[in-house]
């Protein structure tokens, strides 16, 4: 078994995950892996509620007031709403899209990691 990353943590303790290749480093905390890390947590950032969600839902609001006034008409607001749902379902369609997307990166990183620990394992005998 491999020993511990070296690098300290940002709460100012050891990495606990076990260090790959000869420069005592994990993944995570390996500077080989900057860019990729950079690409990943870039990924990740845009899985956020976006603004058209927030959007949406104002939208939303603001039409059921609408009709509760009786200012627009309950077949317009049908409408309306029928657009708001196929809208909502291509929101979900991009946001499982992008999360597949980073599963797959994620995936990747993971087999590359255990090919080349496969390599160290049959060079160490």
């Amino acid at each position: 078994m491999k020993g511990k990353c070296t690098a300290i943590t940002r709460s100012g303790e050891r990495c606990q995950k076990p260090a790959e290749g000869q420069n005592g480093l994990c993944w995570t905390h390996d500077p080989e892996n900057a860019d990729r890390r950079r690409r990943m947590a870039s990924k990740a950032g845009k899985s956020k509620p976006s603004a058209e969600i927030r959007t949406v839902k104002s939208d939303l609001k603001t039409l059921i007031k609408n009709v509760l006034s009786g200012s627009v008409g309950k077949g317009e607001a049908a409408v309306a709403i029928q657009g708001y749902n196929a809208l909502t379902r291509t929101i979900e369609l991009e946001r499982k899209v992008r999360e597949l997307d980073d599963l797959e990166a994620r995936l990747e990183e993971l087999e590359v990691s255990l090919g080349s620990q496969s390599q160290n394992r049959r060079r160490a005998m």
